[in-house]
């Protein structure tokens, strides 16, 4: 069945989003062949129309440029959106440790508050508000106490420069360093039908101390939206073109899943890429699922997920076919 669109809480923070959210990596044009600004703020735009409050970026997602273009089309609407932003990977600075170069630019993890603080600053500038919704570090640093870091995060709150705290790319440990604090509201990990390590340790821990789970790649870069010709050529920066989790091989497998799940689908009148997301929805402890979007119609692919509703039935068709399709994919 289908109904309104998801909305859930982040955390105990009091801030609610939309279930289904827009992750705006491929936005920022850095390891996904570059951006087209005008396609993306029309994907923002489409969004926002369709019930999709919750906005996920990151400076680092093309140095700047995503949450550029986020704050471009929150223009006059920034009142409909709840945004998630992150910090932690800095260029400004050669402190922490180097983490890779883009744009031949040095970039390190390191989130100290000295960093910390000058981030926020730079973040808001180029989001066109005076508040984040949802800050969270993107990679750990393992130069700094995260206790330090929390104390900078809480500071920021106590100032309402931000509303809500996360972390993203954790262990175990760091995930109960960060719990212990009592401070954190959400983690942000990946997770899909063919990445569900966390399953195992972190979901159960943020279920069990009221912390939300932002899943990201829950279409596996595409891999499970149903749409990527199994011989289709990625090229350029293209992340995708040197991955093995594309191979032909894994591609034809992910076709077949498709056509397994096809009877689901059209259930619920839903394309495959829509299922994968509901079923996402649907994983205990998985609270949002960030989806990318480069033009209005992806947009309004994904937020229709966000009105499909699962039954048992449905679950376990699907299991079923993920255990017979893709648990022997090329990694």
């Amino acid at each position: 069945m289908s109904g309104d669109q998801l909305v859930r809480s982040i955390g105990r923070s009091g801030v609610q989003a939309s279930a289904v959210g827009l992750g705006t990596w491929a936005i920022g044009g850095w390891m996904w062949g570059g951006t087209d600004e005008k396609q993306s703020i029309s994907a923002i735009h489409a969004s926002l129309d369709a019930g999709v409050t919750l906005i996920d970026t990151a400076p680092a997602y093309g140095l700047g440029r995503s949450e550029e273009i986020v704050g471009k089309a929150l223009q006059g609407r920034r009142d409909k959106a709840v945004i998630a932003t992150k910090c932690g990977l800095v260029w400004h600075t050669d402190k922490g440790r180097h983490f890779f170069d883009q744009d031949e630019k040095p970039v390190h993890r390191y989130l100290g508050r000295d960093a910390i603080f000058h981030e926020v600053e730079t973040s808001l500038a180029r989001l066109g508000t005076d508040y984040i919704d949802l800050y969270i570090t993107h990679w750990q640093d393992p130069t700094t106490p995260i206790e330090e870091t929390v104390r900078a995060l809480e500071d920021l709150r106590s100032s309402g420069k931000i509303r809500a705290i996360g972390a993203s790319n954790l262990s175990a440990a760091e995930l109960d360093a960060y719990i212990a604090t009592g401070s954190l509201d959400a983690i942000q990990e990946r997770f899909s039908m063919i990445d569900r390590e966390i399953a195992k340790d972190l979901l159960p821990v943020a279920r069990q101390n009221d912390v939300s789970t932002l899943s990201y790649s829950s279409l596996a870069l595409g891999l499970l939206s149903g749409t990527v010709d199994p011989h289709r050529t990625f090229s350029g920066d293209d992340q995708r073109k040197d991955n093995a989790r594309f191979s032909v091989n894994n591609r034809l497998k992910a076709r077949e899943f498709a056509e397994a799940i096809q009877p689901v689908a059209s259930r619920h009148d839903a394309s495959i890429a829509q299922t994968v997301i509901a079923w996402t929805l649907a994983q205990e402890g998985v609270t949002f699922a960030l989806c990318g979007a480069r033009n209005p119609e992806q947009a309004l692919e994904n937020a229709k997920a966000g009105t499909i509703r699962l039954g048992r039935e449905d679950l376990s068709a699907i299991d079923a076919a993920i255990a017979v399709k893709l648990a022997d994919m090329d990694r």
